[in-house]
């Protein structure tokens, strides 16, 4: 394993893991809306489905949703409908402790971010990008998958504790139904890519 691909790996998972996408802007939600502790299971879903996703990725399955083009527009397909559906939830979610919150609200689960990682646009090119560069110097696919995995849970928290340092701030409930408004439109925005593609 060289040094020189393991750091360079390292930089790229950070840079991918820390700027904005899907689920930096769910995680800056989660912790305006339900605070960094409960937010703790999304952020922990992220890291570990993000790192099991890369390591079954470079185990094939890339290369199974590759000879299948029709699998991989439906694919594209569902992560869109469900990043929209989770936009819509989240531009119509308030504050907690706001008299019109649903009493069954609760931050995304571990598993359920855990499975998001498939539909996400963004994860599946961290993880192709990092298996195709990085996989053949850095320990191989686990060793990338152990990588992200370690890099990624912190960057995430970083987005989770944003949103929870602006709790204060957002108390205020027109406030925090325009956070949350303007949280779902970036949301939204940060399929494009995967629209124009």
């Amino acid at each position: 394993m060289s040094q020189q691909v393991v750091l360079a790996l390292i930089a790229f998972a950070f840079v991918t893991s820390v700027t904005p996408g899907p689920n930096n802007l769910m995680l800056m939600a989660s912790g305006a809306n339900f605070g960094l502790r409960r937010s703790l299971p999304h952020m922990l879903g992220v890291a570990l489905g993000f790192g099991a996703m890369v390591a079954l990725l470079g185990l094939g399955i890339d290369r199974i949703i590759a000879a299948i083009p029709l699998l991989a527009q439906g694919l594209k397909w569902v992560s869109l409908a469900y990043v929209l559906w989770l936009a819509w939830k989240i531009a119509h979610s308030a504050a907690p402790d706001a008299d019109d919150m649903p009493k069954t609200a609760r931050p995304m689960s571990f598993l359920a971010a855990c499975a998001f990682q498939w539909v996400n646009p963004k994860a599946w090119m961290m993880g192709l990008g990092a298996l195709s560069a990085y996989s053949s110097g850095a320990g191989g696919v686990l060793g990338v998958a152990v990588v992200f995995t370690l890099i990624n849970l912190p960057s995430v928290a970083v987005w989770a504790a944003m949103g929870q340092g602006m709790r204060g701030f957002l108390s205020n409930p027109g406030r925090m139904r325009l956070f949350n408004r303007v949280m779902a439109l970036l949301l939204v925005g940060s399929m494009l890519p995967v629209l124009t593609h």
